[in-house]
């Protein structure tokens, strides 16, 4: 089958590489997705065991069109009846990119019609649409006269980990968090410190790598669950036995807040993710920090100051590139944000830059190498 995994901008070779080691085969990066080839197998570990994956398609038909009516034809011919039933709720998500649709809603109303008239003509019923909690979610994309329809085999975002059911004002994406880890190629053998850790997200995201946790074990539910198709003793086992893999952390992963309200966020997540003695979260300034080891790997998110206000963001992150320099020799840090302006006042000559978008917000992720009388940026 053909699939496509979509994921943030700046993820999609980590993400390559990641669905290389669940099975995937005929890999190709895309913008913001990677397309693959696989089986209802390769569905169910990518759900489960992805963490740079946002969704999983599985692609069921591709036609070229020239008009909104070959669009209704072409979707009518599909064999619906393989994938849902009458009494099967459903809905149409559209991405339009063609001078065929004055809107998008428009591309997608036609196929809805198509699966409710598909339907009628076979039973004499509609299915009903259900766009809050539909038990079939098919995807529409088209670009310029080809369309792709596929169905969304997680429905749910996959960043929905299941374990941040409180946070605090901007948080990061899990899969976010979880590709700059990757990209940072921190892989669990050395200490973790994050002093502005918000609800938790990368320090938990670290202790379920360091813990070997699948990303899917605090949900609920995944699309591909409702097909007619599913095999839940299938994905039962596939479960248990990468569950199994569970283990212990052998390195120390923190995290620590100003904020006491954040803390008490974060360690509550913490527990719903299973961490609980494995991920320490506490109430600390970091100015006042050092490292245990001197391999140490910071991860800070600081204020970005479109959607976290900060009095003085020059002065933060000023203070963040003195405390690094003078407190964390021989450690590596990595700082992401979107103040491209207050991020200059580091002070730190940055060894690697990496583009990636927090929601619609672009930022850079800097790596720092922190030595004895490292150098700050000229003004040049």
């Amino acid at each position: 089958m053909k699939l496509v995994a979509k994921t943030l901008y700046g993820l999609e070779n980590i993400l390559a590489d990641e669905l290389r080691s669940l099975g995937a085969v005929d890999i190709t990066p895309a913008n913001r997705a990677v397309i693959f080839s696989g089986n209802m197998d390769t569905i169910y570990k990518v759900n489960y065991q992805s963490r740079i994956a946002l969704s999983v398609l599985m692609q069921i038909a591709e036609f070229r069109i020239l008009t909104a009516k070959d669009l209704y034809n072409s979707a009518m011919k599909i064999g619906w009846n393989q994938y849902m039933d009458v009494k099967d709720t459903f809905s149409v998500v559209a991405v339009v990119k063609s001078p065929l649709f004055d809107h998008t809603g428009y591309a997608g109303l036609v196929v809805k019609d198509a699966i409710a008239d598909y339907f009628r003509k076979k039973s004499g019923r509609r299915p009903s649409v259900d766009p809050k909690e539909p038990k079939i979610l098919v995807n529409l994309h088209i670009s310029n006269d080809l369309v792709t329809i596929s169905l969304d085999s997680s429905v749910v975002p996959l960043y929905k980990r299941g374990y941040r059911k409180e946070q605090t004002e901007a948080p990061l994406n899990e899969v976010l968090a979880a590709g700059i880890l990757k990209l940072s190629g921190w892989n669990a053998s050395s200490d973790l410190l994050d002093p502005m850790c918000g609800s938790g997200t990368i320090p938990i995201e670290a202790g379920m790598i360091a813990c070997n946790i699948p990303p899917g074990k605090a949900r609920s539910f995944f699309g591909f669950q409702k097909w007619k198709n599913f095999d839940q003793n299938h994905f039962d086992k596939m479960k248990e036995q990468e569950d199994n893999k569970i283990c212990s952390s052998t390195v120390s992963i923190s995290g620590s807040d100003i904020s006491m309200a954040a803390v008490k966020i974060a360690r509550s997540n913490v527990i719903r993710a299973g961490l609980e003695g494995e991920v320490k979260i506490n109430p600390d300034d970091f100015q006042n920090l050092s490292p245990r080891n001197k391999d140490t790997v910071i991860f800070i998110n600081p204020p970005y100051g479109q959607r976290l206000v900060s009095e003085d963001p020059e002065s933060l992150y000023g203070l963040i590139g003195t405390t690094l320099k003078h407190k964390f020799n021989g450690c590596e840090a990595w700082v992401i944000s979107s103040n491209r302006e207050a991020i200059k006042s580091v002070g730190l000559r940055p060894t690697v830059k990496y583009t990636l978008f927090n929601g619609a917000l672009e930022c850079t992720l800097l790596k720092y190498e922190l030595y004895e009388g490292t150098h700050k940026v000229s003004k040049d």
